[in-house]
């Protein structure tokens, strides 16, 4: 493979092109995952017993049995427990006779399935981490509650205000599916892209690359340093889309991302696609990457990049949070918006992906659906919201919530990155309309396995295509378009 710079002198591709070359190379076997069950089930069970509903107040606008249980899981993750647990406490003192009973796990489908397919789900779930539940199939599949009644409830802060008034642009056209109903009230609101040490840049004299020339050269300075451009979550590969996407993005413009949201015929097929895939084969083929990636998880490929091994990594905004414990004081946190190619990109330096994270949802089947979505209000106001900023180092869902609060490095990065991105924020919907295919193929058996060194950009492509028109002919598949 000839030089990708965008101008070689020994006959090798330029840069560009590459985006106009196409290859047909034959795809490769290489073993899979199997899907995740999607926890979606038919069989009516026992099931719960209906709570009665409450009667309707100022203070109780949703209705709620004041004296009816609530049950609450949480994925554990990179937020942590603390925040749900100090919401409980604000649900329990207005709500003194109702018990709730909080589980906190990282193995959402294993706890869950068991209770999906009983007819007995819990009233409130945070659907999140590698053990997520297809949130697409769990729609298609009338399993959730429509959220609509929680999105025109008086908020906790303003009764004159509409929870929906309340929440930041976005976040409720993510929870529709398929229309006006929304199925999923994402909690944090979460800024992806490269993450990095400004202290550790600095000290490479180096700025953050705008172009992926530039790129190169900064990881070829880090090299020479004894660090790693890259490090990712190898085990976990689904993780490299929060700055591939958007660089998708960045150079052939939204209607490319769009395409691949839709599952449409040769949508991975498109020159963008092939000249990003180069580019980050490149930090492969290269040596960029961190030594022993592929097998690192998510918290080891962050330690590694803490301890400064690695220069970048791609993630999202919980990192700073979760990967706290082993970050240095003085490691002066940033993130931007991924490298572009050239100047001839489609959207201008800084476009980055930021969206709603941390899916909670209502099971339809949920004995306490009131108490679930009361739950959420609760969690919906500028008290819980700030509280959720300090302690977790995010922003939430909650369009405020920052006055007066001292914030982190991370997130005041992530804050100006957003400002710096303006209108040029993507929203890819692979994630949430189809996640085992997002995860499973797209991530670990393909992205995965090119960044391995184990596919060629060209042979992944056609895998991923594959994978994709097989999930856009499954008619078992509820499928969903960018309207």
């Amino acid at each position: 493979m000839g030089s990708t710079s965008a101008h070689t002198n020994e006959g090798g591709l330029g840069r560009r092109d590459l985006i106009k070359r196409s290859a047909a190379i034959g795809l490769i076997s290489v073993p899979t995952m199997g899907f995740l069950s999607a926890c979606a089930s038919s069989s009516s069970g026992d099931g719960n017993e209906k709570v009665e509903k409450g009667a309707k107040s100022e203070k109780n606008p949703l209705g709620v049995n004041e004296g009816a249980a609530l049950d609450f899981v949480l994925f554990d993750g990179g937020f942590g427990q603390q925040y749900a647990k100090d919401a409980i406490k604000i649900y329990e003192q207005n709500y003194p006779k109702a018990k709730v009973k909080f589980t906190p796990t990282q193995k959402i489908t294993t706890v869950l399935q068991p209770r999906f397919n009983g007819g007995n789900p819990p009233d409130l779930i945070d659907n999140s981490g590698a053990e997520q539940m297809d949130m697409g199939v769990l729609v298609g599949q009338k399993q959730l509650a429509d959220l609509t009644a929680l999105l025109d409830a008086p908020s906790i802060d303003d009764p004159k205000k509409t929870v929906r008034d309340t929440l930041r642009p976005g976040i409720v056209e993510m929870g529709q599916f398929d229309g006006a109903p929304v199925w999923v009230l994402y909690y944090a609101y979460t800024v992806y892209g490269v993450w990095y040490s400004q202290k550790l840049l600095d000290s490479l004299d180096a700025k953050y690359p705008e172009t992926w020339d530039e790129m190169l050269a900064v990881c070829e300075k880090a090299k020479k340093k004894g660090i790693a451009g890259w490090t990712y979550a190898g085990k976990h590969p689904y993780y490299l889309p929060f700055s591939l996407y958007p660089m998708i993005g960045k150079v052939g413009g939204r209607e490319v991302l769009d395409a691949i949201d839709n599952l449409e015929p040769k949508a991975w097929e498109h020159p963008a696609v092939k000249a990003c895939f180069e580019a980050y084969y490149e930090l492969q083929r290269k040596g960029y990457i961190l030594k022993g990636t592929p097998g690192l998880d998510h918290i080891q490929s962050q330690t590694a990049w803490t301890e400064n091994k690695a220069l970048f990594i791609p993630n999202g905004s919980w990192v700073e949070n979760e990967a706290a414990k082993t970050m240095p004081a003085d490691f002066d946190l940033a993130v931007s918006a991924p490298s572009g190619l050239d100047a001839s990109d489609k959207l201008p330096f800084g476009t980055m992906w930021a969206s709603g994270g941390e899916p909670f949802i209502v099971p339809a089947k949920a004995a306490n659906v009131e108490g679930g979505m009361e739950q959420l209000r609760v969690m919906l106001s500028e008290a819980s919201s700030k509280n959720f900023t300090q302690s977790v180092k995010s922003l939430s869902a909650y369009n405020g919530g920052t006055d007066g609060i001292e914030l982190t490095p991370g997130l005041k990065s992530g804050v100006a990155a957003l400002k710096k991105a303006g209108q040029n924020v993507v929203n890819p919907r692979l994630q949430d309309w189809y996640v085992a295919l997002q995860k499973e193929k797209i991530g670990v058996a393909g992205i995965g396995e090119m960044m391995a060194g184990r596919a060629t950009p060209a042979e992944t492509i056609k895998k991923i295509q594959k994978f994709a028109d097989e999930a856009a002919k499954d008619q078992n598949i509820k499928h969903y378009k960018h309207q």
